[in-house]
């Protein structure tokens, strides 16, 4: 009798703390995305609705000539980090408590399964996020921590609905239709796909997998978001620096000058697709940057390209996630990327 009141206790004990700590997570999360996504970015709706405009392109108001350039290098990586640092340690701090913070049964009956559904669910859930895939890339990687399959994953990482607004007022509604037909295709489908790519998907035990994770979760809330945060900032922030600062420095050789022949060309469309995969831009970044590239003659087919590769993911993105996914899933979506926003702008040339 003594013995079943210990474990009655224990299991009220347990999911007390689970409760608590559920809400914590909730509380840091909506807090740090009003602080640093919501409130900025009604604002900047606010300013896209009147000037029809948010600002000037990240990459300047001129053609880049197609050179490796270190001053580049440094000009970019200081714009670009100026720009995400307040989403960056936002995404580190969430990608270290999701490991700690969020009951891992709960993830794993979720987000843990290799169907639609779980996909779906992961996909919806970034929609409030915002963040770039950078910015998300370290949630992705606490997702993978906690067993979360790697099609629910990959759908939130790669969820990003904050453009849409902002392209309806800065560029068109058919700028915004083309994203969103696309941008669904690659958040679920894509997403659900992968999940081909991942080893084992067919014998994943979701039962065994939340009972390992219940028997690891021991041990004091300090000390495992200390390993977890300390890991993530160890592998994440100098292989972000240095990726973006790489970036930074060929991004006159990714965008070269535009002549009147290549404005509007399936080849031009297949280099912006490429180029706009690997870059690294801001959140909402593209807009300014197509709207530049197009008021120097950049036709509606690269443009459509851009529309898709540049917000989707790049290198940097894919290196920070990149020990949290086997590499045949990495290039799969790589590639799926390059594709669609292929696709993207033939459509392009005859919608834009």
């Amino acid at each position: 009798m003594a013995q079943e009141n210990i474990t009655i206790y224990t299991h009220r004990s347990n999911t007390r703390k689970t409760i608590i700590y559920t809400i914590l997570f909730i509380f840091i999360t909506v807090v740090g995305l009003t602080y640093v996504k919501w409130y900025p970015y009604f604002n900047k709706a606010i300013l896209a609705a009147h000037s029809h405009s948010i600002g000037n392109s990240i990459l300047g108001d001129h053609m880049n000539s197609p050179s490796v350039s270190w001053d580049s290098a440094w000009t970019y990586t200081f714009a670009y980090f100026q720009a995400v640092w307040k989403a960056a340690i936002l995404g580190i701090l969430l990608g270290s408590l999701v490991q700690v913070l969020l009951p891992a049964g709960w993830l794993l009956k979720v987000l843990g399964k290799t169907n639609f559904g779980s996909t779906c669910v992961a996909g919806i859930a970034s929609l409030p996020g915002m963040m770039c895939t950078c910015c998300a890339a370290p949630i992705a990687v606490g997702l993978r921590k906690k067993n979360v399959s790697v099609g629910a994953s990959l759908a939130f990482w790669i969820g990003n609905p904050a453009t849409l607004i902002f392209m309806t007022f800065v560029l068109s509604w058919k700028f915004t239709l083309l994203r969103l037909l696309f941008g669904i295709i690659l958040t679920f489908g894509v997403s659900f796909l992968a999940n081909r790519f991942a080893p084992n998907v067919t014998s994943v035990d979701i039962d065994k997998m939340i009972e390992k994770a219940e028997n690891e979760a021991n041990g004091s809330f300090l000390s495992k978001w200390a390993k977890s945060i300390g890991n993530m900032i160890l592998y994440i922030v100098p292989t972000y620096i240095l990726s973006v600062f790489v970036m930074g420095a060929v991004q006159g050789w990714l965008f070269p000058r535009i002549t009147d022949g290549y404005a509007n060309s399936l080849i031009a469309i297949i280099g912006f697709a490429i180029a706009g995969m690997l870059f690294v831009i801001p959140t909402a970044a593209e807009i300014p940057i197509i709207q530049t590239f197009m008021s120097f003659g950049l036709g509606g087919g690269p443009a459509g390209a851009l529309l898709l590769a540049l917000p989707s993911v790049s290198l940097p993105s894919l290196l920070l996630v990149a020990k949290s996914y086997p590499k045949k899933v990495l290039f799969f979506v790589a590639g799926s990327v390059i594709l669609l926003s292929i696709l993207s702008g033939i459509v392009g040339i005859y919608l834009l």
